[in-house]
């Protein structure tokens, strides 16, 4: 069974995990990369090296996708949350919550990017059991 997640929902989910999927057009190619994020107001934060794609297209603030999502195989469930929307660099707000996301990749991430969340969808998937 799948049901849609009220915005409500999906944002209190956005605050329950550090790391997502950021979704992007480079070279005329689709790229998915996994990134440690934060949440400040209505913008996802995070933290980038600057010499990295991700820094290099901010500036022309391309629309991404971003996801995060959750399954539990045992209990036949889990969720998902989408967000559509543009990436730039943080405004100095952003940049400030963007200090508190510790990047798993290691390395210098200097850089701060913003995705202001245009959209925001989720859904719940139940598995029913035998």
């Amino acid at each position: 069974m799948i049901t849609e997640l009220p915005e409500r929902e999906c944002r209190e989910l956005l605050a329950t995990t550090t790391v997502g999927r950021i979704g992007f057009v480079a070279d005329d190619r689709v790229h998915i990369f996994p990134v440690n994020y934060a949440v400040s107001g209505d913008a996802i934060v995070l933290r980038t090296s600057s010499d990295g794609v991700l820094h290099r297209l901010s500036d022309e603030e391309p629309a991404v996708a971003f996801e995060i999502d959750y399954h539990d195989d045992l209990g036949g469930g889990g969720w998902s949350v989408l967000i559509q929307g543009r990436l730039s660099p943080s405004d100095e707000r952003s940049a400030e919550s963007a200090r508190h996301v510790s990047a798993w990749a290691g390395g210098e991430r200097e850089s701060t990017l913003s995705v202001r969340i245009e959209t925001i969808a989720g859904r719940r998937v139940r598995r029913e059991r035998p």
